[in-house]
């Protein structure tokens, strides 16, 4: 599997921003470290059409720190584009030509389409959806890209990006409520003028780019939830509304130091969800998934000529790039506790879905990654990594309930509780027997030498499971017994045998 080291730049309307990122041939990403620059030259464009000198400095002084992040992290190539802006500013090559002689960095410029072609490509990657239209609110403008089965079949660029829109309509501080409707229905009448088709009933609305994840960070710091990560978070139409609310409420000083939002986003955030909120409703969204990853990381997939493949595909892909960063982990002992996992599954729930396959696959693939951190408490720990990695191609209930497995696997007491709002009541029997299975196959494959046959055969006799399996011990076998008694409401007969 070939991995390129590769550095993009991505100079924006409202900021600019280099991210130093390993890309596999399959599109899996590690990002190695990633730099930000507050430019605002949407507002420096917007009274002249021109960039300023001390724009053009900004713009300097942060492409030479992106440089030199880039070479401290040992990029192999740098990839660098510019958008609405620069795109607009009427010295805009001559920035580029500077830019060329005194960093060496060629700058594309690349038009709206393009811009909504490479956030797409990034933004829909890691996310298990099949179609919809992504959202990118920039400083300077709004890409729209409307998807069917993963590909891209029509993009809209409109001038309403979040700084343009809060410079050009709310003067005041605390913005006004007739600035606040002004600016919606300017929003709006773009949208209809440019015949923007509402979502379908199977269509999805995917948010990305730094508005919609900062709106996504202040929700998620207001409230308990049990997953880090803000790519695969749901944001409801009604909590952006109320969001505006309380944004368009406050003084920029007191947005400056608000829970979840960037200080550096307090002046151009209220502008931001209105175009937001104003969006959802005009496509009939009544909430908005946010992708962690867009215009960067789909440079970086287009760089490779990475597609966009199916979103079991992803998370297969995911999953091993996951447990490879790990020494504690095993491929052949993974793959042998997964097969031992997948037959115990067949024999004592033959009805069971891919779904819940799938999940078990996960699981017993995973299950020894904590072991780097400790050794014990090795299923917490994975279960914790789970939730807080850049696993691709799961929902955050996908993410909950693998996590839980294993949790489970470990601790019979724990609770489906800790991953409230995600797992409810209904999901504590089946996520049991889930761990249960986990449990068992891990006993039997920790006593399966390697290049041995599995050593176990599992059929269900009634109220017993009668299982064939390297286990000997009494007292663990009496263990996994009333495990089993409790899950499944099914003795546990273990008959020791030695792997074939």
């Amino acid at each position: 599997m070939a991995h390129q080291s590769m550095a993009v730049i991505d100079l924006g309307s409202n900021s600019g921003r280099v991210v130093v990122l390993d890309v596999d041939d399959h599109g899996s990403i590690e990002i190695l470290a990633d730099g930000r620059s507050p430019l605002r030259l949407a507002r420096d464009v917007a009274p002249t059409g021109r960039l300023s000198n001390d724009a053009i400095d900004r713009v300097l002084g942060a492409l030479r720190d992106f440089e030199a992040i880039a070479s401290g992290n040992r990029a192999v190539r740098t990839v660098a584009v510019a958008t609405a802006a620069i795109r607009e500013a009427a010295n805009g090559d001559d920035l580029l030509t500077r830019i060329r002689a005194e960093t060496g960095i060629e700058i594309r410029v690349i038009d709206g389409a393009e811009e909504a072609r490479l956030g797409f490509l990034g933004a829909v990657y890691s996310l298990p959806v099949q179609h919809g239209t992504v959202t990118d609110i920039g400083g300077g403008s709004m890409e729209l890209s409307r998807f069917r089965d993963r590909r891209l079949v029509g993009s809209f660029t409109l001038a309403v990006g979040a700084l343009r829109m809060s410079d050009r309509y709310l003067a005041s501080d605390p913005p006004a409520a007739g600035e606040l409707e002004a600016l919606a229905a300017s929003v709006r009448r773009t949208l209809q003028e440019q015949d923007v088709p509402p979502l379908k009933a199977d269509e999805r609305l995917i948010g990305t780019g730094g508005t919609i994840r900062n709106l996504a960070k202040i929700d998620r710091s207001a409230r308990a939830y049990p997953i880090p990560r803000l790519d695969g978070y749901v944001l409801g139409r009604k909590r952006v509304q109320d969001l505006v609310s309380v944004l368009s409420g406050r003084r920029l000083s007191r947005r400056q130091v608000m829970a979840g939002l960037n200080a550096d986003r307090a002046d151009s955030i209220v502008g931001g969800a209105v175009v937001a909120v104003t969006t959802m409703e005009t496509l009939g969204a009544d909430e908005v998934v946010v992708s962690g990853r867009g215009l960067r990381e789909g440079l970086a997939f287009d760089s490779i000529g990475a597609h966009l493949p199916s979103p079991q595909s992803v998370r297969r892909t995911s999953i091993a790039a996951l447990a490879s960063r790990f020494a504690s982990w095993d491929r052949g002992r993974a793959e042998r506790r997964a097969a031992i996992a997948a037959r115990l599954l067949l024999a004592l729930e033959p009805a069971a879905g891919p779904s819940q396959e799938e999940r078990l696959d996960q699981a017993a693939t995973v299950l020894d990654v904590g072991r780097s951190i400790d050794f014990y408490r090795r299923h917490e720990h994975t279960a914790d990594i789970l939730v807080a990695s850049d696993l691709a191609g799961f929902t955050h209930r996908k993410l909950a309930w693998l996590a839980a497995i294993v949790r489970q696997a470990g601790d019979e007491e724990m609770s489906v509780r800790l991953y409230r709002p995600l797992l409810g009541p209904d999901d504590a029997e089946p996520v049991a027997r889930a761990g249960a299975i986990l449990d068992l196959a891990d006993e039997i494959e920790q006593r399966v030498a390697p290049g041995r046959g599995l050593g176990v055969s599992c059929e269900v006799r009634g109220r017993e499971v009668h299982l064939a399996a390297p286990i000997f011990d009494p007292a663990r076998r009496a263990r996994l017994d009333a495990r089993f008694r409790r899950a499944f409401r099914r003795r546990l007969v273990v008959t020791p045998m030695v792997g074939s």
